[in-house]
């Protein structure tokens, strides 16, 4: 699990607008300008509840550490959605 733990974490820190901390825990927390927008996107996108807001931290988000393939499938939404959120950002649609 520290393994793709490492993996996740290393990923997510490739993503222009997040910032992730280190972890023990069996999940990433990720600080992040309006993170409640950012978790309602991506649970739209993968099963409700995937990521958290922890109510002790206003600027951050919990992403769950899971398989390698759905970690993967994870960060390829994440990076869909913080993509999506850039300024002048334009969704193609096909």
């Amino acid at each position: 699990m520290s393994e793709e733990r490492e993996r996740l974490y290393s990923r997510l820190s490739t993503v222009t607008g997040l910032d992730p901390m280190p972890s023990i825990g069996n999940w990433v927390l990720v600080t992040v300008e309006d993170p409640q927008d950012l978790a309602r996107k991506i649970n739209r996108r993968t099963a409700p509840g995937t990521v958290s807001v922890p109510r002790q931290l206003k600027s951050a988000v919990r992403f769950p550490v899971r398989t390698p393939r759905e970690n993967e499938q994870l960060f390829a939404v994440i990076r869909e959605v913080m993509e999506l959120r850039r300024p002048g950002a334009r969704r193609v649609v096909g």
